[in-house]
This record gives structure tokens, C-alpha cells and sequence, in this order.
């Protein structure tokens, strides 16, 4: 899905914001995801926790059948170039529906990254026709929650998963 450069020097379908660059992700991105994806500091607290090598493969065939579904899905987060990390949409596995999720390497939080690229992401699904869009987060979880109601989603309930509370949020257009 990550398809040829277009004009501008972005690759096809990409979103452009004030700092950042999403692209849709694609085969050629399996070892930048895989190297998010399989370390502890970066996601650790993503809900299923860090993945197994062969999770990320299967993750990222899933997502490119969203996208292949509903024209949007997961993208590959940039800055000046750099793999900062991933924002976009995903089925949910646990029947809640299609949900907002984003994960920076942590040397690129604090600085607006997250808001920027999961407001972006958010909107694009949207504008494909997506209604609902939810987003969990752990209760402890203040720098996500923040990202998530900046960007204009509310808390709209909660369950418990491994001994934590989780809060889901939606966003409705």
C-alpha cells in the first residue's frame, strides 16, 4: 500500500501535517515495525504489550486488509524523514470495533508528535466513511489520555484487562 513516491516526494496517499509525514504502512516497512513493535520501551504499555517477531507480520497483513476494506488503516510516522513510530486504525480484536492507536519511539514524545500524527489519523479515517472510531488506554496512562482528548475524543467507558483499569474513548462524525 506504501505505493510510489507522488509529487512532493511522499509516497502515495500520504498525509502531510505542520512536522510529519504518514504513510500508509506497506511490506517495505516490516523491519521499522518490527523494531517498535518488539521493543519494551517504546510498546510496552500498547495494550497486548510487546509483540513476538511473527505477531508483527501478521499485525501488518491485517492492517493492509483494512486498508484494502475501508481506505484507511495504520500509517508509518515521520519526521524530516525519520520512522518516529505508527498512527492510524485497526480492527480491534476484541469486537469493540475500529479503533484509534499510536505509538512514538519515546526519543520523539514530548514534543506534540503523538497529538499531531493521531489527529491526522483520526481525521483521515473519518473522511473514509468511518463513524465511530474508539481508543482504549490504561487509567495510568496520562500522556495518551492527554493525546486522546486533545484531539477531541471522550471517555465514553472502561473495563479491566490484566489487573488494569482500561478507559475507552470515541470519537463520532
Amino acid at each position: 500500500m506504501c505505493g510510489p513516491a507522488a509529487a512532493g516526494g511522499s509516497p502515495a496517499g500520504a498525509i502531510r501535517t505542520a512536522r510529519l509525514v504518514l504513510a500508509p504502512v506497506g511490506w517495505g516497512d516490516l523491519a521499522e515495525l518490527r523494531a517498535l513493535k518488539t521493543d519494551p520501551g517504546a510498546y510496552g504499555l500498547m495494550l497486548g504489550g510487546v509483540r513476538r517477531v511473527p505477531q508483527v507480520a501478521e499485525e501488518l497483513a491485517e492492517d493492509l486488509n483494512l486498508w484494502a476494506a475501508v481506505g484507511t488503516g495504520m500509517f508509518t510516522v515521520r519526521e524530516a524523514g525519520v520512522f518516529r513510530g505508527i498512527a492510524g486504525v485497526h480492527q480491534r480484536p476484541d469486537g469493540r470495533g475500529v479503533g484509534l492507536r499510536f505509538c512514538l519511539w519515546p526519543a520523539a514524545r514530548g514534543r506534540g508528535l503523538a497529538r499531531e500524527a493521531a489527529s491526522a489519523a483520526l481525521g483521515h479515517a473519518h473522511g473514509a466513511g468511518l463513524a465511530r472510531i474508539i481508543a482504549v488506554a490504561r487509567d495510568s496512562n496520562f500522556a495518551s489520555r492527554l493525546v486522546l482528548g486533545s484531539i477531541g475524543m471522550q471517555e465514553c467507558g472502561g473495563f479491566e484487562r490484566d489487573g488494569h483499569t482500561m478507559l475507552v474513548y470515541e470519537s463520532m462524525r
